[in-house]
């Protein structure tokens, strides 16, 4: 059997146009066995000629030896067997030669007439070489014998080594169409596994953009709070005792706060309510995509997340620090699901941060309105009024803040909008869809 494409070239390993060394051993043994046999059918064809026996052995030699090139030149060696049928040899070629032509990749109507031609050249041999044998008195049978015997001999000399080698051909076809599909498939799912692994590092660097939002959301807020609190305490721990008493107390509250929120957090990627564990078993990634799900939806599962009733709170929080800030809320307040509330809760919350770090001491707005079908906020600061240096808390900024605020609300289907005002501030405005 042959192989096709990148195997054919690796498979061929035998001389000239065999693909191995048994193939041409077969091919070889095949001619030399021909060769003798129409060696010794010459010597009866020389004598029965006229013409000398030693011409008549080299005669069968050479024909019979053309069987050698059966698989490169398959017609040349069936018309070989055709031309040399009337001499009644080459019996052995003829029946490989119909064979290797029927198993190769020669259109029908060419096997077709090769093979007729044989039969036909056959039959007419047959019939004449039985017809001189009952004149000649070997056989005693009746007329009826010799188409009987002719017939019967040039079916049975064409049609089994022609229907055998249509299976073999058609067989071979199969395997190598099987072949060809298995290596397609083979691609296919190599290409599929590619894809799987660019979907899974797309996916983790998902989860780590999402784990470090949360993070940042949880610790950034009140981290600040305290850095800007620490500021006042050191600016007033010799002047006013009873203040510096009440920010280190509330740095100690939000120091606490932030503490406990982040116990929470990494408790919670930790364990993931025992999910992650039996996903590391199977698929590290989904262990990654467990952990940060559910750290990201934690308000959703325990209930216990930032929702927007702790807007005032939060808002408390910043006046003590020392930013004059109002709270306005416009329209119906209702329920909301718990990642749209804790979004636009994490929105209000890293605005205020933004302006303790960049804008201290200016005035600030926090608008939030309850619309029919979406929810927005706006918070914008008015132009912070000039400080020292040594005043300043010189709170870093790792400007990560609004493009977090803009991936939660683009996540849901919403707007988000930042950027500085013609008096000198800052806005950040986001609107994000109710359902």
């Amino acid at each position: 059997m042959t192989t096709t494409g990148e195997d054919h070239a690796a498979a061929r390993g035998g001389p000239w146009w065999w693909a191995r060394w048994r193939s041409a051993a077969l091919d070889v043994g095949l001619a030399v066995a021909s060769a003798v046999e129409c060696a010794f059918e010459g010597i009866r064809f020389a004598r029965d000629a006229g013409i000398p026996v030693a011409a008549g052995i080299v005669f069968g030699v050479i024909a019979g030896s053309a069987l050698v090139v059966r698989r490169q030149w398959p017609i040349a060696v069936v018309l070989v067997s055709i031309a040399i049928t009337p001499a009644q040899m080459g019996y052995l070629m003829g029946i490989v030669g119909l064979y290797t032509l029927a198993a190769s990749e020669l259109p029908r109507r060419i096997i077709a007439s090769l093979a007729g031609m044989s039969l036909v050249g056959m039959l007419i041999v047959m019939f004449v070489r039985v017809r001189q044998d009952m004149a000649h008195g070997d056989w005693k049978l009746g007329d009826w014998f010799v188409p009987f015997a002719a017939i019967t001999t040039a079916i049975g000399m064409t049609a089994p080594p022609l229907l055998l080698g249509l299976y073999v051909g058609a067989r071979r076809r199969l395997m190598e169409s099987l072949r060809e599909r298995a290596d397609s498939l083979e691609r296919e799912l190599q290409l599929l596994a590619e894809r799987a692994e660019e979907r899974a590092e797309w996916a983790r660097n998902e989860e780590r953009t999402r784990i470090a939002r949360e993070m940042h959301d949880v610790v950034a807020h009140r981290v600040s709070l305290m850095v800007v609190h620490a500021a006042a305490l050191q600016a007033v721990a010799r002047k006013d005792p009873e203040k510096a008493v009440k920010n280190a107390a509330l740095v100690g509250d939000m120091g606490r706060q932030a503490l406990t929120e982040l116990r929470e957090m990494l408790g919670v990627l930790r364990s993931g309510d025992g999910a992650v564990r039996r996903a590391e078993q199977s698929v590290p990634l989904a262990a990654v995509g467990v952990a940060a799900a559910v750290a990201a939806s934690k308000v959703a599962d325990e209930g216990d997340g930032p929702c927007l009733e702790e807007l005032e709170e939060l808002v408390g929080q910043s006046a003590a620090a020392g930013m004059v800030v109002d709270l306005s809320v416009e329209g119906d307040v209702r329920l909301y699901a718990a990642e749209i509330e804790q979004t636009a809760y994490r929105v209000v919350q890293e605005a205020l941060t933004n302006v303790h770090k960049h804008a201290a001491g200016a005035k600030t707005h926090v608008r939030v309105a309850h619309r029919v079908s979406e929810i927005a906020m706006q918070v914008e600061n008015e132009s912070p009024p000039e400080v020292s240096s040594e005043a300043s808390a010189r709170l870093p900024s790792g400007g990560n803040g609004l493009v977090g605020m803009k991936e939660r609300v683009t996540a849901l289907g919403g707007v988000f909008v930042s950027g500085p005002t013609d008096a000198g501030g800052f806005r950040v405005s986001a609107v994000i869809p109710a359902a």
